[in-house]
């Protein structure tokens, strides 16, 4: 049965903070959807933001296209007969490969459009299996409060205590060399990160005036977290899980590169590529450099939409 809530008695009462509302469901629903309306018109003004998207928006397009744009597969050794033990063909030595050959023979063009596939869908996956568990987690500890916050809480402060590189490379190792592996490693070690800034988010939406009314009018705990508190916390964690995705690239790569990673030497992934490439260095170093690039510069394009998304949810940062 649906509730209407009370009026209140002189005028809208709004919290502090960026998602102010009223003891009105509608209000409410509508303050939120001005915030957000008022993110993207300024996402839309930020020079930042517009070229961290236009970065992604290029990766993602090469990873999603990759069977169409690279003119060999991933693990395809087409120039396997041009290569000697002394040299190996850079860019525009050998007709038919613009960048050149890697020490296997592959097409390094095509290896790097494949590897923009393989090293986003290992930052996608395991971003969104860190938030997932990040969730359950942080919507338990604000929820519930009590002794299960501590004991959940002791448990993110601990995983906390060790660096996020070394907890992945741990799980990893204990799971075995796969991508599986590596996605659930990195993920893993992004959980207590989403945990505890969604719990703090919601325990700085529990004393907000539609908080406290929805509370008035009996409504259930579960209710009140699910759909007024939770709904109210998600800010945040978009920020996060914007930036976490640069987090992600690098981890994959440096898993990938202590051979954490699995499949086959000539695997087309950014950081397996950078590993194979350190005996090259100083007769081919683009064979480094190129793949280097690509991580570095898909790490500043999520960095760049994270942080200007940041601001523009930031009430403290708005200017206009």
């Amino acid at each position: 049965m649906s509730a209407t809530l009370p009026p209140a008695p002189s005028g809208p009462s709004h919290t502090e903070g960026p998602e102010a509302v009223t003891t009105t469901p509608g209000t409410t629903a509508a303050v939120g959807t001005s915030l957000w309306k008022d993110a993207f018109r300024r996402l839309r003004r930020n020079p930042a933001a517009i070229s961290g998207a236009v970065i992604v928006g290029v990766f993602l397009l090469v990873a999603l296209l990759a069977p169409w744009l690279a003119p060999f597969g991933g693990e395809e050794l087409p120039g396997r007969t041009e290569i000697r033990p002394t040299t190996i063909p850079g860019p525009g030595d050998v007709e038919g490969y613009p960048l050149g050959l890697d020490r296997f023979g592959g097409d390094l063009l095509s290896k790097l459009i494949w590897g923009a596939r393989a090293s986003l869908v290992i930052g996608v996956v395991s971003t969104a299996l860190g938030l997932v568990g990040g969730m359950v987690l942080g919507l338990l500890a604000g929820g519930f409060g009590g002794w299960v916050d501590s004991v959940i809480m002791r448990f993110v402060d601990i995983l906390l205590s060790v660096p996020n590189l070394l907890l992945a490379v741990s799980i990893a190792a204990i799971m075995g060399q796969s991508q599986w592996a590596v996605m659930i490693a990195i993920g893993a070690s992004q959980v207590p990160i989403f945990a505890r800034l969604l719990r703090s988010s919601m325990l700085s939406q529990k004393g907000a005036d539609y908080v406290l009314a929805a509370q008035t009018l009996g409504l259930s705990r579960r209710t009140i977290t699910m759909s007024h508190l939770l709904p109210n916390s998600t800010g945040p964690l978009i920020v996060q899980g914007t930036l976490t995705l640069a987090t992600a690239v690098i981890d994959a790569a440096a898993l990938s590169f202590l051979g954490l990673g699995g499949g086959v030497p000539q695997t087309a992934e950014w950081g397996r590529m950078l590993t194979y490439a350190q005996a090259e260095l100083a007769i081919a170093p683009q064979l480094a450099f190129l793949p280097g690039l690509c991580i570095a510069v898909t790490a500043l394009g999520f960095t760049l939409l994270g942080e200007s998304l940041r601001e523009s949810l930031d009430p403290k940062s708005r200017t206009a």
